[in-house]
């Protein structure tokens, strides 16, 4: 099923995901721009619009570039407003555009938008379903280079008159 937009807490997926950027404190920009780089994979792979909201007056200061070219839209929370209700916002106005997935670990949060109409994940089933998307894209890498591989490797046909 591909969504309008998957909506999710950056820092909810981080606190859970502590094999990504292993040893670094989950509030760093470092943990930060691991995240971002693997949602780009994902985005690759699957093509889904992704939104990661993190919470953090000036944390934008030290975000990572787009190397996505927007493939991953990365926001940050400003003074008096949380990731959450900037969450809650998109939810409510990316509903229009079709399927719109929410991915936090805060059960009052997924409550909220899935009384808006929208789907709600645990962190915990979206890393799993980030991890088969990057394996089946990384086997279809390895069956088209092993196709590739072979049909260089073979002679040449010549045809007979």
């Amino acid at each position: 099923m591909a969504f309008a937009r998957v909506l999710i807490d950056g820092y909810s997926l981080l606190y859970r995901w502590p094999e990504l950027a292993p040893g670094q404190p989950r509030h760093s920009a470092r943990a930060r721009d691991e995240l971002i780089h693997v949602l780009t994979r994902y985005h690759d792979a699957t093509g889904e619009k992704i939104t990661v909201f993190f919470d953090g007056n000036g944390a934008q200061l030290d975000a990572a570039p787009d190397e996505a070219g927007g493939a991953v839209e990365v926001l940050f929370s400003r003074a008096g407003r949380t990731a959450d209700q900037m969450i809650e916002r998109a939810a409510h106005r990316f509903q229009a555009y079709g399927e719109v997935l929410v991915v936090t670990d805060d059960h009052a949060e997924r409550d909220t938008v899935a009384g808006m109409g929208a789907m709600a994940s645990s962190c915990e089933n979206f890393i799993h379903t980030i991890k088969d998307a990057l394996t089946e894209l990384q086997d279809e890498l390895q069956r088209h280079n092993r196709a590739e591989r072979k049909r260089f490797d073979s002679p040449p046909k010549i045809k007979s008159r």
